[in-house]
């Protein structure tokens, strides 16, 4: 019995592993390709795959059938104008293309040690939020880490800080609050090796998850998201 169930995980990640290797096909397309039944192990797999292992936690499972290739199809337009309009982040498909995760640098948001978005932050940020607004019928979560210099007690609310200060942009730019939730990690969930520069860089980070909302699933499941 041990052996077959870790046969059965094994085979759970190595299917998350798969969908993920599919670089040539499109969002809509991967998307019909697992059932829902399937979806909260490959959830987590994919985080492990991706390198956070939180990442199967924040966007929870995959609609399967139809809704799934509909709502693959709205999260491909989606991504490839995000692709297009915000240049100074990290663009990805991530659950089998049913969400996004968009990840800014820290360095480009802020200065060392602060929470208050730069300047020069703000046109990426204004047009990020251009997008999320012509897609209302998403929710986000944004999610704030750091490196592991210095202690917990400055980096954990460091971490929540920037990712509020991103929400509260965002809302000023018209994106309804009621869409987003904020978190913050501290150093918990390094991408990146901590004991080198560039490690820790790519550790100091705002991902921004924009995830299918229960409206966007339930008109793909009737049939009528466009």
């Amino acid at each position: 019995y041990i052996i077959m169930k870790k046969q059965s995980l094994a085979a759970a990640f190595l299917a998350g592993a798969l969908v993920l290797s599919s670089c040539g096909a499109s969002n809509a397309v991967k998307g019909a390709g697992i059932g829902a039944a399937g979806g909260a192990a490959i959830g987590a797999g994919i985080g492990r795959v991706l390198g956070n292992t939180a990442v199967g936690a924040v966007i929870g499972g995959v609609v399967g059938g139809t809704a799934g290739t509909l709502i693959g199809k709205k999260m491909d337009k989606q991504k490839k104008e995000l692709e297009r309009d915000v240049k100074d982040a990290k663009i990805e498909s991530v659950n089998d293309g049913q969400a996004i995760r968009v990840t800014f640098d820290s360095g480009i948001l802020f200065a060392t040690g602060s929470a208050s978005l730069s300047s020069t932050s703000q046109a990426t940020l204004r047009k990020f939020a251009a997008n999320l607004s012509e897609h209302s019928d998403t929710d986000l979560m944004i999610i704030g880490h750091t490196d592991n210099t210095g202690t917990d007690r400055v980096n954990n609310p460091l971490s929540y800080n920037r990712a509020a200060s991103v929400r509260s942009f965002l809302a000023g730019q018209g994106v309804s609050s009621s869409r987003m939730k904020v978190e913050g990690k501290g150093s918990y969930e390094p991408v990146a090796d901590n004991s080198t520069v560039a490690g820790r860089r790519e550790n100091r980070r705002v991902e921004v998850y924009i995830l299918p909302s229960k409206e966007m699933v339930k008109a793909a499941q009737d049939g009528t998201l466009r």
